[in-house]
């Protein structure tokens, strides 16, 4: 048992499936696959549950993934702090984000970033993505983490762009309710009560709207808020389903807490970008920084 097999079984469990496993770590699938086929093999017992529609980890699955995310995490804070060690990296680094990408990507990579630069001042700004996106812009910020703004109309060709992860939009319910579907077409998204983020993802707004357009059909949020964590619960509790961020869920799903549901024609990919502002005096900031929401990203 290596760290690479770690890193690739906890990918496979937080992304939901080999396939997309495969599309974060750069790999090809069958490799992915192999690597997962070695671990069993190491350890003697199945660590999935194959029969399921999305990668479950079985009971001694669950307990070696509970384990390798806490030997990734170290792994990655060594990694930070030898990185960042003698940088002499100070300053104050301003960071604009959506709720949803603060809470879950964001937050826990600030104490390993802090706790390692102790001569940086961080503030950490919520709002929508065009508000951030606008601060960035006139200089009130010097980080933006948001979904690709081109895919808006917004133009990030002076700015430097990285790459973080890649995220899609899943429609998800309670994983408590029997009767939902496998899989739902747009006109069946009226069937139930509808969930509403309205933390916008801009580009897949425009397929929605798009799509409720094309087939002629209308759907009133039954709830609607711009804080995942509180749409999460409600849906969670049988209320309704909506679309969320599945960077934000994958526990919950992975727990059986939620439970996703197929929509072939609103499926919607799109890479989370890290933009900054060049030639800034913030520079050796915003690229340590960058290293550390990396780190993040791959223990998620």
């Amino acid at each position: 048992m290596n760290l690479q097999q770690l890193i690739t079984f906890s990918t496979v469990i937080s992304e939901g499936s080999m396939t997309a496993a495969a599309e974060k770590l750069y790999l090809t699938q069958p490799a992915v696959s192999q690597q997962i086929r070695n671990l069993e093999d190491e350890m003697g017992v199945g660590l999935l549950d194959r029969g399921s529609r999305h990668a479950k980890p079985t009971m001694h699955g669950q307990l070696l993934y509970d384990y390798a995310k806490r030997i990734i995490a170290l792994t990655q804070q060594a990694q930070v702090a030898i990185q960042t060690m003698g940088e002499g990296v100070k300053g104050k680094l301003r960071v604009g984000t959506l709720n949803s990408l603060g809470l879950q990507l964001v937050s826990p990579a600030v104490s390993s970033f802090l706790k390692h630069n102790s001569k940086i001042s961080m503030s950490l700004f919520y709002e929508d993505s065009e508000k951030v996106f606008a601060a960035l812009q006139r200089g009130d910020l010097d980080v933006a983490i948001l979904p690709d703004v081109s895919q808006s109309g917004g133009d990030p060709s002076a700015l430097d762009a990285r790459p973080l992860l890649k995220d899609e939009m899943w429609l998800v319910a309670s994983g408590r309710d029997t009767t939902v579907p496998d899989e739902a077409t747009v006109k069946e998204l009226a069937s139930r009560p509808y969930m509403r983020l309205t933390e916008r993802y801009e580009g897949f707004e425009k397929l929605l709207k798009k799509a409720f357009k094309d087939h002629g059909v209308e759907v009133t949020p039954s709830f609607e808020t711009n804080n995942v964590g509180t749409l999460k619960r409600v849906i969670e509790s049988g209320l309704g389903w909506g679309f969320v961020p599945a960077h934000s869920i994958r526990k919950q799903v992975r727990m059986g807490r939620l439970t996703v549901v197929d929509c072939p024609e609103l499926f919607y990919s799109v890479n989370v970008q890290y933009y900054s502002r060049p030639g800034t005096d913030t520079e050796q900031a915003i690229e340590v920084f960058y290293r550390a929401l990396k780190q993040q990203g791959l223990g998620q």
